[in-house]
């Protein structure tokens, strides 16, 4: 590996690693807990999460990491074509961010419409939940995969 790819493969390793974990939260502690609350009293909960997830922090990591992995898969294309750092690259770039623009903000900006109050709006936040939570399911198992990638990407 040549070496003036290694600090971005280590930059890109770490970024998918946190946005992995993030994601892993979410799917197996805070969903769980927002859709065991009473009514629709978890959309309200979720809601607010969504409002504060689009703050520059989440977004530099989240999009910060699609940067790095444009200009990783660019080099990998115009040079040595190693899988691993290209599967790390779709992974994060289809996976995680494709992921996160066709399903989860979709399903975010639905939530956000929902008025908590209205009648039989607790089933539909549960169906959004359930759906919401397989797709960032998937973004947290690709991220993972991801950072495994580049990781592996070192080696070489």
């Amino acid at each position: 590996m040549t070496g003036e790819r290694a600090p971005l493969l280590v930059v890109a390793s770490l970024g998918c690693g946190l946005v992995a974990g993030a994601f892993a939260v979410f799917s197996l502690m805070v969903m769980p807990a927002l859709t065991a609350l009473p009514g629709a009293t978890g959309a309200t909960a979720m809601q607010s999460v969504n409002r504060v997830a689009v703050r520059p922090g989440f977004m530099a990591l989240l999009f910060g990491t699609a940067l790095v992995c444009l200009v990783l898969g660019g080099a990998e294309l115009a040079g040595q074509r190693r899988p691993a750092v290209l599967t790390g690259v779709a992974l994060h770039l289809f996976g995680v961010v494709g992921v996160t623009v066709l399903a989860n903000v979709p399903l975010n900006d639905a939530l956000a419409r929902l008025d908590a109050a209205a009648p039989g709006a607790a089933e539909a936040w549960r169906e959004n939940a359930a759906r919401w939570t397989r797709w960032n399911t998937v973004r947290s198992v690709a991220a993972t995969g991801a950072a495994t990638a580049f990781v592996l990407g070192l080696a070489d």
